[in-house]
This record gives C-alpha cells, sequence and structure tokens, in this order.
C-alpha cells in the first residue's frame, strides 16, 4: 500500500468513528427533544456511518496492487463507492421529506429540553466541518474520490446542521414567548430534505464523469505547465496528451516528435526524462506511456537542432497549452500549424 493510499485508508477510520458518534448523539437530541427537523439531521448521519463503511472498503481495495485480473490497478472502487454514497444521500433526503410531511399532517409535540438538544447538534456540526474539511483536502491531495466524496458528504450534513440550528433556535425563542412554532421545525426539515437531495445528486453526477472518464482539467493543466516547465529543445511537439484516472492512479498517454535522426537509444532518454518531470509533482502514482515520432519536413522551422537535413530555416518553438496538448494531431500537419485557434499555411 503506497504512502498516498495508507493515509486515504486511515482518515477513513477517523470519519468511521465519527459517524458511529454522531449518529448516537444526534439521536439521543432527537429523543430528548421530538424535533422534526433533529430527526432529519440523525436520519442523515445513519448514511453518513454506513457511507463510511462503504468507503473504507473501497479505499483499501483501490490500494491493492494490479493483478492480471484488474492490469489497471482496482482505483475504480472508489467511482462505485462515490456513487453509492450519492444514492444513499439521495434517498435519505426523500425519506426526510416523506417524514416532514406526515409531521405536518400529524404534528408531535417539541419537549421543553430543546436547548440541550441544540448544544448536541451544534457540537456535532462543529466536529463534522472540522473532519470534513480536512477530508476534503487530503482527498484532493491525494486524488481519491471516495475520500473526498465522504468529506464533501460531511461538510453538507454540517450545513443542513446550521440551517436547522438557526431555524430551532427561532423555535425555541417562540416556545418561551407561548406561541406555537411547530410548523417551522416541519419546514425547516422539509428545506434540509431538498437540499440533501441536491447534494447526494452532485455526487453521483461527479461519479457518472469519472466512469465516463471526463477529463479532468485541473490535472490536464498540470501536467501541460510540468511539460512547458522541463521543455528540452529537441521536443519539437507534444500532441494527444490523454489522462485517466483510476482512484489514486493516473495513467498518461502522449506523442513526442524528435528529431527523426534520434537513435532508439536518445528517444529513449528524451523519453525518460520527460516522464521524470511529470512524476516529480505527481510521484509514484503516475503511469506514463510516451509514443515517440520523427519529425516532417514541415516541424523544420519550430526545431532548433542544428541538422543536415534541415528543409528551412528555425523560426520559433511552438507555444504549447492545454488545449493544444490534448488535440489529436501534431500542430504541424500537412503544411499547416495551429497558431492562436487559427491554421496557418507554413
Amino acid at each position: 500500500m503506497s504512502k498516498a493510499a495508507d493515509d486515504n485508508f486511515e482518515f477513513q477510520k477517523v470519519i468511521v468513528v465519527l459517524g458511529f458518534t454522531l449518529l448516537i448523539i444526534k439521536y439521543l437530541a432527537y429523543w430528548m427533544t421530538g424535533s422534526v427537523a433533529i430527526f432529519t439531521d440523525a436520519t442523515e448521519s445513519i448514511v453518513n456511518v454506513v457511507a463510511a463503511c462503504v468507503g473504507i472498503y473501497a479505499l483499501y481495495l483501490s490500494a491493492q496492487p494490479a493483478d492480471r485480473s484488474h492490469p489497471f490497478g482496482h482505483g475504480k472502487i472508489e467511482v462505485i463507492s462515490s456513487a453509492i454514497e450519492g444514492a444513499m444521500i439521495v434517498t435519505a433526503g426523500v425519506i426526510i421529506i416523506y417524514e416532514t410531511i406526515d409531521s405536518f399532517i400529524n404534528p408531535g409535540e417539541i419537549t421543553d429540553k430543546l436547548d440541550i438538544g441544540l448544544v448536541l447538534i451544534a457540537l456535532a456540526a462543529a466536529a463534522n466541518y472540522a473532519v470534513g474539511r480536512a477530508a476534503i483536502r487530503k482527498g484532493r491531495k491525494n486524488r481519491s474520490p471516495a475520500l473526498e466524496a465522504s468529506g464533501k458528504h460531511l461538510c453538507s450534513d454540517t450545513y443542513s446542521s446550521i440551517g436547522i440550528l438557526i431555524g430551532l433556535a427561532v423555535v425555541y425563542v417562540a416556545q418561551q414567548m407561548g406561541y406555537d412554532a411547530r410548523w417551522l421545525d416541519s419546514s425547516i426539515a422539509a428545506v434540509f430534505g431538498v437540499i440533501i437531495i441536491i447534494t447526494g445528486v452532485g455526487v453521483l453526477k461527479r461519479a457518472i464523469d469519472e466512469t465516463m472518464d471526463a477529463a479532468d482539467e485541473d490535472l490536464i493543466e498540470g501536467v501541460t505547465e510540468m511539460v512547458k516547465e522541463y521543455r528540452h529543445d529537441d521536443w519539437i511537439d507534444v500532441y494527444n496528451l490523454r489522462l485517466i484516472k483510476y482512484g489514486p492512479r493516473i495513467f498518461a498517454d502522449m506523442k513526442v516528435v524528435l528529431p527523426r535522426r534520434m537513435t532508439v537509444e536518445e528517444e529513449n532518454l528524451e523519453s525518460s526524462e520527460l516522464v521524470e518531470a511529470i512524476c516529480s509533482r505527481y510521484g509514484d502514482s503516475v503511469e506514463i506511456s510516451i509514443n515517440p515520432e520523427p519529425c516532417m519536413p514541415y516541424h523544420c522551422r519550430y526545431c532548433s537542432r542544428n541538422c543536415l537535413y534541415r528543409s528551412c530555416e528555425f523560426e520559433r518553438r511552438l507555444e504549447w497549452n492545454a488545449d493544444l496538448l490534448c488535440t489529436s494531431e501534431t500542430h504541424a500537419p500537412h503544411g499547416f500549424v495551429t497558431v492562436d485557434g487559427d491554421d496557418k499555411v507554413l
């Protein structure tokens, strides 16, 4: 298990323990107060616990090395875990709205211990937010969709709790003044039931995008910057950059145009240095496949190498950006080159 995978797994253990602890605290607050809004918070905590348990298994499995049956590793299990968590969040929101409708029809009593319940929910919200933000940071750093999804779930739970706290504070004040504000309790629960559903749909969408290998723009920009920073004069062109994420693992593929008179040994050295440049930023979590291609006569004006086979003088280097590196053809195909989005005749 790599250091990043081990960090993710250990942090997910913290999330599991926190989930069980806060579940008990929130149901205690519901039992003490009878508040439907607090019930919604407690119900979402059940989802937190189950999702955290699914997540810890996903992180364990994704850390296993590639084998004959899974040559690209087991990282996709994290995407499946995120999808399960998104579906569970949506389910929790539907249950909450159902209970809210029932509470409008058959309103229950809110006890005089509402103040104690509010304190318990406030403590739970603070713990959720602290751990959730830490999980998001670690998940992004280690490129773990499962850990990042867990962190976002905890933070969405916190935002729900804050809204519930504000609403129930109004209910508590109304109670002290002798007003019946049970309808507000149910209304708060309904609003946050909808918010929870929206959060779940967002997690599901992210999981679907990852399943379909949607482009990670931040990752593409990062690789592009590394290629530009470590660029050699012999790297005439780089194109057809493709990146696929399997959990914390990144698989990169690209084509590099090199001087056609280079030996295989020289090509291998150039490819190795390009791999080294990218790995300097992303570590051993990235696997890179580079396909060297020989230059053509129309590349000469973009190559500064001293060459006996030059067809024209060197003019300038091709300036790369993320869009250019992701194109499927070299940037000087068939006598044309893409410059500022327009095809120019060479």
